[in-house]
């Protein structure tokens, strides 16, 4: 069984202000740990992947369809296909994410 330590891990930014560690990457789901910066924003989009998450630390906002969410640590989410979506940090924030099937472009 594959273990990941976190700290091994590199992120990128995929946002100003949002580093995305990809954790574990299997063939039907894949793992993400988020870090965003107070203030950044993770800007309206859409993707193919079903989305669910848990917020591990700080407090965001999150527009989900035509439904806004203000969150804290312990919250969490999911989020269909093709659903329009966007996050704002209101304060610094670790999330942990699972995408199925995997990102391509988080790999």
């Amino acid at each position: 069984m594959p273990i990941t330590k976190s700290g091994s891990v590199a992120g990128f930014e995929r946002a100003p202000g949002v580093t995305i560690k990809t954790l574990t990457d299997g063939e039907r789901m894949m793992l993400l740990e988020v870090h965003i910066a107070a203030g950044a924003v993770v800007a309206m989009h859409t993707h193919p992947h079903e989305q669910t998450g848990r917020l591990q630390s700080g407090r965001m906002r999150f527009e989900i369809g035509d439904e806004t969410h203000d969150l804290e640590a312990g919250d969490a989410w999911i989020i269909p296909a093709d659903v329009p979506h966007e996050a704002t940090a209101i304060e610094e924030c670790v999330a942990v994410e699972v995408f199925s099937p995997p990102r391509e472009d988080y790999r």
